[in-house]
């Protein structure tokens, strides 16, 4: 591989001694003598048809020269044979593979060590478009880490590449901020394979190597299960992100509820008892219920945002959202039990069922095709309902059983918040806007 061609030592029909080379054609070719007109633009021609091309020729030893140092030496003088063009039809699969992950907003891309413009025509014919960015090994041995990274932004075939410029590929990749996945199936591709952030070993004829390097290994020859793979990784992350949200964003509006409660009234609006009812209601089932549930069309999502860390943008977008339309509900529905005839258990149980129902609307509606989520939220809303209305749990949690007009005040606090939640994007982008770049 390091070398573009591969050479031995033979014996002719009359005993002499011949050396034979079969490699690249930009190897092989220069080394010849006497070279017909045309045979380079013929090697060409065959790569851009997308055939693998081999140039082939052979050299008659002198009797004084020794076959190990022969082998070791630079190509030269060499007598020019021919060239044999391999179709090497790529498999049945491939192209509905290449279609489905760039739907899928995964962008593949092609290691091999075929010429530049075999590569090209492959790629081509399985879906890459015309101007997909070659970059070749030698390109890659002349660069420096940096570099690499420049250059492999945007590739889609990296051609001529030796065994060990896999790693440096994928390497090059993640410094360029792309999370990457590396399929391989060879003992050269092992290292790569441990280097990518997913790495996919083929089991059904792949080497030990490669399968004992993998995350993920892959039990049939039948790729286009990755497509399947992104669709439920992308899924159970969603899934995971708006259970996240739920958790950190809940939690983040009681806090400022909290803050805002005790500044204005000088002591905490809800009472320790509250808060673990709280919790109980709305970080338990409900969350959990939203971490198992797929997100109605989140699987073919086709547009993937850049990688930004384990919480990005959307997800602080979506914590930042859900805690300020909590502490919104919560702080309603205190500042209604406040200013209206009562006690101040009363408005402390308006805020709990306030701050919990936010809650439990939000998730329902981000899930709302979900019947467990459906069930575990309208299910713990029965419950808190229960639990205030009953006049002794209601005061071992430091609650009163509210009358329909406290009832009221709670449902327009909820509905307040949640057109609140809807205004939001709004008001962000306007605030972007008035800010100074």
């Amino acid at each position: 591989a390091a070398r573009g061609y591969a050479a031995a030592v033979g014996r002719a029909g009359d005993g002499s001694r011949v050396l034979v080379v079969k490699g690249a054609p930009e190897t092989v070719l220069p080394a010849c003598t006497g070279l017909p007109a045309g045979a380079a633009n013929a090697a060409q021609e065959l790569a851009g048809s997308g055939l693998r091309v081999l140039a082939v020729a052979e050299r008659c030893l002198d009797s004084g020269e020794d076959e190990s140092a022969v082998l070791e030496q630079p190509l030269q003088d060499l007598e020019f044979t021919g060239v044999l063009a391999l179709s090497d039809v790529p498999r049945d699969t491939s192209t509905a593979l290449v279609k489905g992950l760039l739907e899928a907003g995964v962008r593949p891309v092609v290691l091999t060590g075929d010429h530049p413009q075999t590569a090209r025509a492959i790629a081509a014919e399985l879906g890459w478009p015309e101007d997909t960015v070659v970059v070749t090994g030698d390109e890659l041995a002349a660069a420096d880490r940096a570099a690499r990274a420049r250059m492999l932004r945007d590739a889609g075939v990296v051609a001529r590449v030796a065994p060990e410029q896999k790693l440096q590929v994928v390497e090059a990749l993640r410094d360029a901020g792309r999370v990457v996945g590396m399929v391989g199936d060879g003992a050269n591709d092992a290292a790569a394979i441990r280097a990518a952030d997913i790495g996919v070993g083929i089991s059904a004829r792949g080497s030990a190597a490669a399968r004992n390097a993998a995350d993920i290994v892959l039990t049939d020859d039948d790729l286009t299960v990755l497509i399947d793979a992104v669709g439920e990784g992308r899924a159970l992350w969603h899934s995971v992100a708006d259970a996240i949200a739920i958790l950190i964003g809940g939690n983040a509006g009681e806090v400022g509820f909290g803050l805002i409660g005790t500044l204005v009234s000088g002591r905490a609006p809800l009472s320790t008892r509250q808060m673990l009812m709280v919790n109980l209601f709305t970080d338990l089932f409900p969350s959990m219920a939203v971490a198992v549930t797929e997100k109605e069309g989140e699987a073919d999502v086709a547009h993937v945002e850049e990688a930004a860390g384990v919480l990005g943008d959307p997800l602080l977008r979506q914590i930042r959202h859900r805690a300020l339309t909590t502490c919104l509900g919560a702080l309603t529905a205190w500042l209604i039990g406040r200013f209206t005839p009562g006690t101040a258990r009363r408005s402390s149980t308006m805020a709990l069922c306030g701050v919990v129902g936010t809650q439990l609307v939000q998730t329902l509606l981000d899930r709302r095709d979900s019947r467990l989520v459906q069930i575990t939220s309208l299910g713990s809303a029965a419950v808190l309902v229960a639990v205030v209305q009953t006049p002794v749990l209601s005061r071992a949690f430091g609650c009163t059983p509210l009358g329909p007009l406290a009832w009221a005040g709670v449902a327009v606090a909820i509905a307040l918040a949640l057109a609140g939640q809807r205004a939001l994007p709004r008001l962000e982008e306007t605030v972007v806007r008035l800010l100074p770049a």
